[in-house]
C-alpha cells in the first residue's frame, strides 16, 4: 500500500494546493476527519475551519475554508472549498471584529436582522478564529 496520496485544495477563485501528501484532517459536519492513504471512497460536507495537510516527510501546512466539500478517491483527496486560503494569510483583527459585528447584531433587537445570515458570519468568523489558534499553538506562541 502506498503511503502518500495526491490532494487538491481548490475554490472557485483558485487552486490553493496540490501535491503528495500522508494524511489530511478536515473539519466535516460531524466532526473532524482523518484521511490517511487507502481510506475508503467518501464525499462529505466541510464546516468552516482548518484543514491539515501532512506531506511526506511529516512537513505540515494548514488551510482555511469556509465551507464545501471532501471528496476521497481511491489515488486522490480533493477539497472543494466556497474560499479558501492559507492559514498563515489570515487576519485575525479582521476575523475578531467579524465576531464583534455579528455577536452585536444578535444582541440588536431593534434591527431587522436576517439570523441565518448573521450565524454563518458569526461562524466564519469564529473558525477562522479557531484556525488561528491552532496555527499558533502549533508555532508555541500561544
Amino acid at each position: 500500500m502506498a503511503n502518500s496520496f495526491k490532494c487538491n485544495i481548490v475554490s472557485a477563485e483558485e487552486a490553493i494546493f496540490s501535491g503528495e501528501i500522508e494524511q489530511l484532517v478536515a473539519s466535516g459536519i460531524m466532526g473532524d476527519l482523518g484521511i490517511l492513504p487507502g481510506h475508503a471512497p467518501l464525499l462529505t460536507e466541510l464546516q468552516p475551519g482548518p484543514v491539515r495537510v501532512i506531506r511526506e516527510g511529516g512537513t505540515e501546512e494548514n488551510f482555511y475554508v469556509s465551507g464545501g466539500f471532501l471528496e476521497v478517491q481511491p489515488d486522490v483527496v480533493t477539497v472543494l472549498a466556497d474560499a479558501a486560503s492559507r492559514a498563515g494569510d489570515l487576519d485575525e483583527a479582521a476575523a475578531e471584529e467579524a465576531r464583534q459585528h455579528a455577536l452585536k447584531a444578535f444582541n440588536d433587537k431593534s434591527s431587522e436582522l436576517d439570523y441565518t445570515r448573521a450565524a454563518a458570519e458569526l461562524a466564519e468568523a469564529v473558525a477562522q478564529l479557531r484556525t488561528i489558534q491552532q496555527l499558533r499553538k502549533k508555532a508555541g506562541k500561544g
